[in-house]
């Protein structure tokens, strides 16, 4: 299940003017690596803690990626904590510029030929309001390559934000237009909250799940686990999990294939290339 929806024209001719003109390329700009094979499960949880924010992860074919944020004298600065964050680490610059600059050359991706919309997760860790707001100002100015929802009805682009952490529901759901989506958790399930709002629902594996890897998942839980997806999935939400065991060996690997089999769509991970291999390997 892919992050693209539905394509609004105006904004399919819109970008398809700005892009077109330039060929297809499979590197990353300014000399970076080259991209890898687009994989639709793979979440880069913490992204920004790479060597190369956003490089690294598209280089392994990430579709989805995750930037904490926290609102510092009117920036928009990426950091985990607030002790470590850096002027020069704009969400602007880390992320925002450099897709910008990657779907200009390929119309209606990020990833040359892919049909889907490149997740930027955005984790809202200072005050929810103020924060949103200077966040909706930044992807305004870049709304060539952003999906947005206008009265309801979702136009897709190669890049779509979703919002967690400190979110602003109401005032999310009172714009009508809007450039970033809501990050639901698992009692937004079954509230009637449209996808076209909540197109994502995350939660904690340890507050839902006991299995951590090691044996067999119990069958209570892994039929759990399917209805959980199941009815995220009927009503058109996607879903991810953060907390699951992320050190190399059984463990891991188990649970990926439990959430793979399960249909669960991103696939949180710190380790790049361990994912790659393993949903290559599937």
């Amino acid at each position: 299940m892919r992050v693209r929806t539905t394509i609004g024209a105006a904004l399919a001719a819109a970008t398809l003017l700005a892009g077109l003109a330039t060929p297809a390329s499979a590197t990353l700009p300014g000399g970076g690596a080259d991209l890898g094979e687009p994989h639709d499960a793979a979440h880069a949880h913490n992204d920004y803690e790479h060597d190369r924010p956003l490089h690294d992860a598209l280089s392994h074919g990430f579709t989805s990626v995750e930037a904490d944020v926290w609102l510092v004298d009117g920036e928009l600065l990426v950091a985990h904590d607030l002790v470590d964050v850096d002027p020069a680490r704009t969400l602007e610059s880390l992320y925002l510029d450099p897709l910008r600059d990657l779907a200009r050359g390929r119309g209606r991706s990020v990833y040359p030929g892919w049909d889907g919309s490149l997740q930027l997760l955005i984790d809202i860790k200072s005050d929810g309001e103020s924060t949103y707001a200077e966040i909706h100002e930044a992807l305004a100015e870049h709304r060539a390559i952003m999906s947005r929802a206008v009265h309801g009805r979702v136009h897709d682009g190669p890049v779509t934000a979703v919002i967690s952490g400190n979110r602003p529901l109401e005032t999310m759901r009172s714009q009508a237009v809007r450039y970033a989506f809501y990050d639901g958790r698992s009692g937004d399930l079954g509230s009637g909250l449209p996808a076209s709002l909540m197109p994502l629902v995350s939660d904690n594996w340890t507050k839902l799940f006991t299995w951590q890897g090691d044996g067999e998942m119990p069958a209570a839980e892994r039929e759990r686990l399917h209805a959980f997806v199941n009815q995220a999935h009927a009503a058109g939400h996607r879903v991810r999990f953060w907390a699951t065991p992320d050190q190399p060996g059984a463990a891991r690997e188990a649970m990926w294939t439990e959430l793979a089999d399960a249909g669960v769509d991103h696939i949180n991970t710190d380790d790049l290339p361990a994912l790659d291999g393993f949903l290559t390997n599937r």
